[in-house]
């Protein structure tokens, strides 16, 4: 287990010094997904360089979510998005290199969590119902 004390520093609400506001955070959001940001690349920022550990507990909602009601999201989801441009970046790597059998397979697993996580996000109203994967339109997709 975790000493007690030592995991105390990572669910502490507030660093010290710091000085922003809930509005000046949902501003600096909208600011940095304007510039093509994810949310989670969001978070990182907020955290390193303006010293918000949790956007949640400043503002009390997440980042996505403000996106969302400022429509600012993206269409697919961030995890979902990525999984594809890995799944591109794997094809690709394919049609220069037939031989390699581990990519093949490296691709399959990674076709079937894209597929799985597409049937969840379409049980939970994310995706529409009609959304599909297709390896020959995901470049478009990522693109």
């Amino acid at each position: 287990g975790i000493n007690a004390e030592y995991g105390k520093q990572w669910y502490q609400r507030r660093v010290r010094g710091q000085k922003l506001t809930p509005d000046e955070v949902k501003e600096t959001i909208y600011k940095l997904s304007k510039k093509g940001l994810t949310p989670s690349q969001i978070g990182v920022i907020l955290r390193d360089s303006h010293g918000v550990n949790q956007i949640k507990h400043l503002t009390g909602t997440k980042i996505l979510r403000i996106l969302r009601a400022k429509g600012l999201a993206s269409k697919i989801p961030e995890d979902l998005y990525h999984l594809i441009k890995k799944a591109v970046a794997i094809r690709k790597h394919l049609e220069k290199n037939r031989q390699d059998k581990d990519s093949k397979y490296r691709l399959i697993l990674i076709e079937s969590r894209v597929h799985k996580l597409a049937r969840y996000y379409k049980r939970k109203s994310v995706l529409p119902p009609n959304w599909k994967y297709e390896s020959s339109t995901a470049s478009a997709l990522v693109a």
